[in-house]
């Protein structure tokens, strides 16, 4: 009877384990969610095509638009940011604002930030002049 017993403890503890490991997983999805209400969060094949254009135009060194690989795209009223991977340079977001209807490159941010930056990144959007919920939107998106 005892072997019974410690076969089900052993289960029971597995199944603990991944209870745990999805509600870790879901409360990080439900976060981001949150972090980007009011925020457009797409990259439909449109808007990774004029990004590209305006990531490639940015940049010193050149590179076909097609290379360009969108993590994701956030747009807040005329601000925008993409998260995107270059062949010439490391993964970053960069920031724009529709000026007259024209998005112009602003800043970009990149490198590795832990969550408990969020405040500080959420400052540093903010500084460049992106909306609120667009600064909480990115500071969550890297922070995942």
């Amino acid at each position: 009877m005892s072997e019974f017993s410690d076969r089900i403890r052993r289960h029971a503890k597995i199944v603990m384990i991944g209870l745990t490991g999805l509600g870790m997983t879901l409360t990080s999805a439900f976060a981001a969610i949150n972090a980007c209400d009011g925020v457009k969060v797409e990259a439909t094949k449109a808007r990774k095509q004029e990004y590209a254009h305006l990531v490639v135009s940015a940049m010193d060194n050149k590179f076909k638009p097609a290379q360009a690989k969108f993590i994701t795209i956030m747009e807040s009223g005329n601000w925008s940011a993409a998260y995107v991977s270059t062949p010439v340079s490391d993964d970053g977001v960069m920031f724009f604002q529709a000026v007259n209807g024209n998005k112009q490159f602003r800043d970009v941010w990149g490198g590795y930030a832990e969550p408990s930056e969020k405040p500080e990144l959420v400052s540093w959007a903010k500084k460049l002049g992106a909306p609120q919920d667009l600064a909480k939107c990115f500071a969550e998106t890297v922070t995942e």
